[in-house]
C-alpha cells in the first residue's frame, strides 16, 4: 500500500474519493481488512448518474459491492464479508481480507472543539470508534482527500494517500529515453563489435555491460565524438544499434522544421520513424513537442501518404475559471481549446509561397486533412491509418488514456504529449498521471519510444521565465 512498510494484519477505512478514483481499490489491500461508512455508500449512490469517470467508477464500485454481497446472510456481513476476486494486485497476491460495513450508528467520538456534521467528520468520528474498539489493530484512514487526513492527523488517526495508482515512488526516476555513454564505453564495447551499412544507414552490434540497462528506441550518444544512434534490438548482452538521421542538417527539414537541439533531433527520428506506433513527449512549455509531432504528422500525411489524416484531441480543462458552454458543433466547441494547434499551423504554413491566396488554398487544405476531436466521444471508436496526437496528456488518467491508446487500428500512429509538471486534473500527481504510466508501461516494447525534451525553444523570454519563475 505504501513504501513505509507496516507489520501485522490492519484495518483500512476507504473514503470516498479513493473508490470514485480506483474501484478496483477494494481488491488492492492483499490481507487486510477494508471497511466502509455508511457516508460513503451515500455519496456513492448521490454521484452514480452521469457520463463522468466519476460517475463510471461510483457505478462499478456498486457493481463489484453486489458482486460481494450475492448469497451473504447478516451474520456473514457483521462478521466481515471475505474479499475473493480474481482481480490481483500488482504484485500477483490476490485479496484475502475480509470487508466490513457500518451496521451500526455510532456515537459521535470527535472533540467537541471541533464543529459540523460534514461528510468528512463522520469519517474521522467512525475512524475514532473503530480504534477503540480494535486496539490491537492499527487502523487506517486512506483518502486522496489531503485536508481530510490532516484533520486525521489532528484528531489521532493514521492517514495515508492512496498509493496503488502510483506508477514511480519519484518522478526523476521515470524513462527519459535517452543514456550517455560514458568516456571509456568504446574501449571497453569496441573489442567485438561489427558494423554494416544497408539502406544508408550504418548499425553496429555492440557487446558489454552497458548493453544491460538498454531497451528498444532508447537513444544513446557519446558527447566527444558527436556520436549519436538508437537502439534497435537488445538480446542478451549483444546490441544492434543504428546511427540516426539528423534533422538538423538544413537538408532534412520535416516540413520546413529543423531540430534545434539533440532531444528534439531524436523525437523527429521517432515522430517520423514508421515503424514506431507509440510515441510519448514529455517536456515544458515551449520544447516543441506540439510543433514537432505536427510537423511530422504534416509531412507523413501530405507528401508521404502515410496516413489519411492528423486527429488532434486534448482533455477540456480550463487553466482560471470555466468560461461556461460553447456553442457550435464538436469541432467548433473544441477550437478554443486548440490555441496551440492553431499557432503552430500559423508557424508551419506562415512561411509558404503565393501571398495571401497561397496560404488561404494551404489552409483549406489543413482543415480537410487535420480534424479537432473532443476526448468525450473517444469510447468505442477505431482509427484506421490516422495520425493521432492527443495533446496535455499529463491531465488524464491512466484508464482514460487505455481508452484512448486502445481506439488505435492498424496503420495508425499515437503520439502522446505532456509536461507532468502542469497537472490541472484534482487527485492526480506527476507519480500518478496517466502519461507517466504509459511512459514507464510502454518502454521496452519494439514499437514505441519516448523523448524527455529538456531545452525550451520558444524564445529566450519564456525559456528564462522558465528556469526563475
Amino acid at each position: 500500500m505504501n513504501a513505509k512498510q507496516i507489520e501485522g494484519k490492519r484495518l483500512f477505512i476507504l473514503d470516498t474519493n479513493v473508490l470514485m478514483h480506483d474501484p478496483t481499490a477494494l481488491f488492492r489491500f492483499k490481507e487486510h481488512d477494508i471497511f466502509l461508512p455508511m457516508i460513503v455508500l451515500e455519496e456513492l449512490d448521490g454521484n452514480k448518474k452521469g457520463t463522468t469517470e466519476v460517475a463510471r467508477n461510483a457505478r462499478q464500485t456498486s457493481r463489484f459491492l453486489d458482486d460481494l454481497m450475492v448469497d451473504v446472510t447478516p451474520q456473514q456481513i457483521e462478521h466481515g464479508i471475505t474479499i475473493k476476486t480474481a482481480i490481483l494486485s500488482h504484485n500477483g497476491a490476490e485479496a484475502s481480507g475480509r470487508l466490513f460495513f457500518q451496521t451500526q450508528t455510532l456515537q459521535s467520538e470527535l472533540p467537541a472543539s471541533l464543529p459540523g456534521k460534514s461528510a468528512d467528520n463522520d469519517i474521522l468520528s467512525t475512524a475514532l470508534s473503530l480504534q477503540k474498539r480494535f486496539k490491537d489493530t492499527l487502523v487506517t484512514l486512506v483518502s486522496k482527500d489531503i485536508n481530510l487526513r490532516i484533520k486525521a492527523s489532528i484528531v489521532g488517526i493514521h492517514a495515508e494517500d492512496y498509493h496503488n495508482d502510483q506508477v514511480l515512488d519519484d518522478v526523476d526516476l521515470l524513462f527519459t529515453g535517452v543514456a550517455e555513454l560514458d568516456k571509456t564505453f568504446w574501449d571497453s564495447h569496441a573489442k567485438n563489435m561489427d558494423s554494416w551499412v544497408q539502406s544508408g544507414h550504418t548499425y553496429y552490434r555492440v557487446e558489454g555491460p552497458a548493453v544491460h540497462d538498454w531497451v528498444p528506441n532508447q537513444f544513446v550518444y557519446h558527447p566527444e565524438d558527436e556520436f549519436d544512434a538508437v537502439v534497435r534490438e537488445v538480446k542478451d548482452k549483444t546490441a544492434t544499434i543504428e546511427t540516426v538521421r539528423d534533422y538538423r542538417n538544413n537538408a532534412k527539414a520535416v516540413w520546413g522544421i529543423h531540430a534545434r537541439n539533440r532531444e528534439q533531433n531524436y523525437a523527429l527520428n521517432l515522430l517520423m520513424d514508421p515503424e514506431v506506433d507509440f510515441v510519448s513527449l514529455l517536456g515544458s512549455a515551449g520544447t516543441g513537442k506540439t510543433l514537432l509531432s505536427l510537423a511530422a504528422g504534416l509531412e507523413q500525411t501530405l507528401e508521404k501518404n502515410l496516413y489519411r489524416e492528423i486527429i488532434m484531441t486534448r482533455v477540456t480543462i480550463p487553466v482560471g475559471e470555466d468560461i461556461g458552454f460553447l456553442p457550435g458543433t464538436e469541432e467548433e466547441k473544441m477550437t478554443p481549446w486548440m490555441g496551440a494547434l492553431m499557432d503552430n499551423l500559423e508557424v508551419l504554413t506562415g512561411n509558404g509561397e503565393g501571398g495571401s491566396w497561397g496560404r488561404a488554398a494551404t489552409q483549406d487544405i489543413l482543415a480537410q486533412r487535420i480534424k479537432i476531436r473532443s476526448v468525450n466521444f473517444m469510447r468505442g471508436r477505431t482509427f484506421l491509418n490516422r495520425y493521432v496526437i492527443i495533446d496535455e496528456a499529463q491531465n488524464l488518467t491512466s484508464k482514460q488514456l487505455k481508452t484512448l491508446v486502445t481506439r488505435a487500428g492498424p496503420g495508425t500512429k499515437l503520439v502522446c504529449l505532456g509536461n507532468i509538471a502542469q497537472i490541472d486534473t484534482p487527485y492526480l500527481t506527476e507519480t500518478t498521471s496517466g502519461l507517466t504510466y504509459l511512459v514507464d508501461r510502454f518502454k521496452g516494447w519494439q514499437h514505441s519510444g519516448h523523448i524527455t525534451l529538456r531545452r525550451g525553444e520558444r524564445s529566450r523570454l519564456a525559456d528564462y521565465a522558465s528556469e526563475i519563475l
